[in-house]
């Protein structure tokens, strides 16, 4: 050190400029380095996010499959097991279904009864894979990889039970999945370059595969190791078959159980981390360049007018606190400094105006923050909303369950008439009908919709008649059923029947407070241009004006204590809206309430809505306090 303190001062600053550019040096290499790793965890988390949306989107198609194989189980045709007439409903599915190599019906014993495509001459037609395991216990199973035996292509088959009227299995539905397009459902995800999509089943054979399909589908992914779904990893650094290093993103299937895998190239990592890593370079020989020439010339500008600058150091420190005469200075920094005693009062006096400056900009600041603070209030309403239906669905969840329980156990008591267990039957169907409710008021809290699907109006009608039929007969009211429209609408079965359903509770209830009500209700179902509308007619009382503002505010009810709740309505109005409805009330001509929701029809050549891109109105004092709309001609 005292070596370096003898030297001028050029000398000084270079070799303490050296000395400074080492540690950045090391900073910059650990710099791209963490660069490089960031960009590594980010790939890595995406493809993990990107798995468990593919997997979402398959879940999603396979519960269409679902609900497309009950319905066709329910089929007269199916159900009688009518060779002919099956073949011709099963050819009609096929043309709709791209993703489906064909549809297969046989009875317990194999022998097919029914097939969407023909056999080919001379063919031998073999049974359904896991007929036997289906027919005995009565649920639906899925098949391991195999070869369709009409079309020759690679393909797995769906098996569901069919029954007859008196619950008996009596034959066998296949719908044999199209793996070979199967890779299209993913088309939709974005993802980046040379990224691929692969499904595997247990015992590590590809499935699908959006890259080169048809080139790996049928071959080992693992070596031929058998892979337990339970212990796949979320995400791993694997070597994919095509011989592309990636990051892989898992997602457990478990109807396969089927194993989800999202790859993208560990390229990708350091494509991303690239424009980084060439900034930092040029960032830090730029700096290293700056501080150089900036030490050298400083250098040798300071060595000229330190002494100047430390004459005038020298008279402040003696007392003399006069401005300093302004003299030539060698550089910016010391004629800065020069300047700093001259203009100290001026500063000051802006420094004056810059805290009146700020005064003023807090006050706005509290006038902005009173305004959030009302915000916060009218939205603590829904927040103690929110809070008491998760509690309430939570406590009913418990009794629901001993309800289920009970039910299981008593249905395997072999000495039970087939009349006792079809009551058995119809109480659960209501009990799980309960616990949709209960989902469906969690979801109000959640404000997170249900999966939409294609919704027949008359089919929520016939469930809606047949959940009422026994309650109205016995309180004399008549039910009336006028549809005049086919057309459907997308949207979630149970929550659409719970609209209705609340309609008509809330028609009988309305009808039983009635002196000189005839005890009628009307449903109906028309077109209302691009959607259709379903009203329920009753000739009770009506809405009184002072409770038409409030009829879909939460919690508001016109019954007696203990016998509503008050959220019938508001979670309604949150459904039909979440699907792009409107709903409604107005008086009718018999005196009594008509309430009323109209959704959009299903286009064909529309794509259905995202059920992730619609939420339930959380705004339930901004809602409008009644929606009135004119009868359509003819009404």
């Amino acid at each position: 050190m005292r070596i370096l303190r003898d030297q001028p001062i050029r000398w000084q600053v270079a070799v303490i400029t050296a000395a400074l550019l080492v540690p950045f040096v090391a900073a910059a290499l650990w710099s791209a380095q963490m660069t490089r790793l960031e960009r590594e965890s980010e790939v890595r988390d995406q493809a993990g996010a990107l798995a468990t949306t593919a997997g979402a989107y398959l879940n999603h198609y396979l519960t269409g499959v679902d609900s497309m194989a009950s319905a066709l189980m329910r089929h007269p045709s199916v159900i009688t097991l009518d060779r002919d007439a099956c073949d011709r409903l099963f050819a009609a599915v096929l043309r709709d279904q791209p993703l489906l190599l064909n549809i297969v019906l046989s009875d317990t014993t194999g022998a097919i009864q029914g097939t969407g495509l023909p056999f080919r001459e001379g063919a031998v037609p073999t049974p359904i894979p896991r007929v036997s395991e289906v027919a005995a216990g009565g649920k639906p199973l899925v098949s391991e990889f195999t070869t369709g035996q009409i079309t020759g292509k690679p393909t797995i088959i769906l098996a569901y039970p069919v029954r007859d009227a008196r619950e008996a299995v009596i034959g066998v539905l296949g719908l044999g999945l199209n793996l070979a397009q199967l890779q299209t459902l993913f088309r939709g995800i974005p993802l980046p370059d040379d990224s691929v999509v692969t499904m595997t089943d247990a015992t590590g054979r590809v499935l699908a595969r959006s890259r080169e399909g048809e080139r790996f589908i049928g071959k080992a992914a693992t070596g031929g190791q058998p892979l337990v779904p339970s212990a796949v990893p979320r995400i791993t650094t694997v070597m994919g078959l095509d011989g592309v290093q990636r990051f892989w993103g898992n997602a457990v299937i478990e109807r396969g159980p089927w194993v989800l895998s999202v790859g993208i190239p560990t390229g990708v990592a350091a494509a991303r981390g690239a424009p980084s890593v060439r900034r930092n370079v040029a960032i830090a020989f730029a700096f290293i360049l700056a501080v150089a020439l900036l030490a050298l010339t400083g250098s040798s500008l300071m060595s000229g007018g330190v002494n100047r600058v430390r004459d005038a150091v020298r008279t402040i420190a003696d007392g003399d606190l006069s401005p300093p005469r302004r003299s030539p200075v060698p550089n910016r920094e010391l004629a800065q400094l020069q300047e700093s005693f001259i203009t100290m009062a001026g500063n000051l006096r802006e420094t004056h105006l810059a805290l009146d400056h700020q005064a003023e900009q807090e006050r706005k600041t509290r006038e902005t923050l009173q305004s959030l603070q009302r915000q916060v209030v009218r939205q603590e309403r829904l927040a103690a909303v929110g809070v008491l239906v998760s509690g309430v669905a939570h406590e009913l969840n418990n009794p629901l369950q001993a309800i289920f329980g009970t039910l299981e156990l008593l249905e395997r008591n072999r000495e039970l008439t087939p009349e006792v267990l079809e009551e058995i039957a119809f109480v659960k169907t209501q009990s799980g009908r309960a616990r949709e409710i209960i989902r469906n008021l969690s979801r109000f809290s959640s404000q997170q919709p249900g999966p939409p699907a294609l919704v027949d109006l008359r089919e929520v009608i016939d469930e809606v008649a047949q959940l009422r039929h026994r309650d109205l007969s016995t309180s004399g009211i008549a039910l009336d059923i006028d549809v005049q429209s086919s057309r459907k609408v997308y949207a979630n079965f149970t929550e659409v029947e719970q609209v209705t359903l609340n309609f008509v509770i809330n028609a009988q209830q309305s009808i039983k407070t009635a002196e000189h009500s005839t005890g009628r209700i009307l449903i109906r179902v028309y077109d209302a241009g691009k959607k259709v509308r379903l009203e329920v007619q009753d000739d009770g009382p009506g809405v009184t004006p002072e409770d038409e503002p409030k009829l879909f505010q939460p919690f508001f009810t016109t019954k007696p204590v203990g016998k509503g709740t008050g959220l019938g309505l508001s979670v309604s109005y949150g459904i039909i809206e979440s699907y792009g409805g409107s709903i409604g009330h107005r008086p009718n001509e018999w005196g009594g309430a008509t309430f009323f929701f109209e959704l959009p029809v299903f286009e064909p050549a529309a794509r259905p809505p995202s059920s992730s891109t619609t939420k339930l109105s959380s705004k339930a004092d901004d809602r409008p306090p009644l929606l009135h709309k004119p009868l359509s001609p003819g009404v």
